[in-house]
């Protein structure tokens, strides 16, 4: 996404890193970068306002269950292997702490019963 307009930063790297610009993940002088870009940008602010808004959402319903440990230990690990650029394994994160999923047991037609004799 674009505006078609020239701007000091792009618009598909603030799309890229918008949730680190939402979360205060990046220092300041980006974060000044970030929000220089939306005073210029009306697609980029709209679009953050949205994010911001979902962000809110889902903080407000699902902000007070509990993480186990061992779930945010590995997802923290996953997370910072993509951010040192290293190849992310093709396991998923879930099947790690999953259990093997049981095979089902084999189906069977139910037994055929003959039709009752009709009374004449």
């Amino acid at each position: 996404m674009s505006c078609g307009e020239p701007h000091e930063t792009d618009c598909s790297e603030i799309l890229d890193h918008l949730y680190e610009f939402l979360d205060r993940e990046m220092p300041d002088s980006d974060c000044v970068k970030f929000e220089h870009h939306f005073e210029e940008c009306s697609p980029c602010l709209e679009k953050y306002g949205l994010e911001q808004a979902v962000k809110k959402l889902v903080k407000r319903c699902c902000g007070q269950d509990d993480v186990p440990g061992d779930l945010r230990a590995k997802v923290m690990g996953r997370i910072d292997v993509i951010r040192s650029g290293q190849a992310v394994p093709d396991q998923d994160v879930t099947a790690e702490t999953a259990e093997p999923p049981q095979a089902a047991p084999p189906r069977t037609a139910p037994p055929r019963t003959a039709p009752a004799p009709q009374e004449s």
